[in-house]
């Protein structure tokens, strides 16, 4: 198992992720707060606030690495103090 943050702010970017999402095998879970939405349902993922970051957890016997590359758009990467924004 792996988890990730990722960030889906827009409903575009829900629907490009759902797409990604379902092409692999396995079980994959987005959780925030207390709910935990199985990630390749677009209803599902409607269901959580998207302006915010959501952890996703990979269960998948596939390659992580072509998962990760998959999903590498939607990673949420933190600014660190003191980065500016570009």
């Amino acid at each position: 198992m792996k988890s990730v943050r990722i960030l889906i702010n827009s409903f575009a970017k829900a629907r490009r992720f759902h797409h990604v999402i379902a092409q692999f095998d396995g079980e994959f879970d987005l959780l925030q707060d207390r709910y935990v939405i199985n990630a390749k349902s677009q209803l599902g993922i409607f269901s959580l606030d998207i302006s915010r970051p959501i952890r996703l957890d990979i269960y998948s016997e596939e390659s992580m690495d072509r998962i990760m590359e998959g999903i590498a758009p939607f990673l949420y990467k933190r600014r660190q103090p003191g980065e500016q924004s570009r």
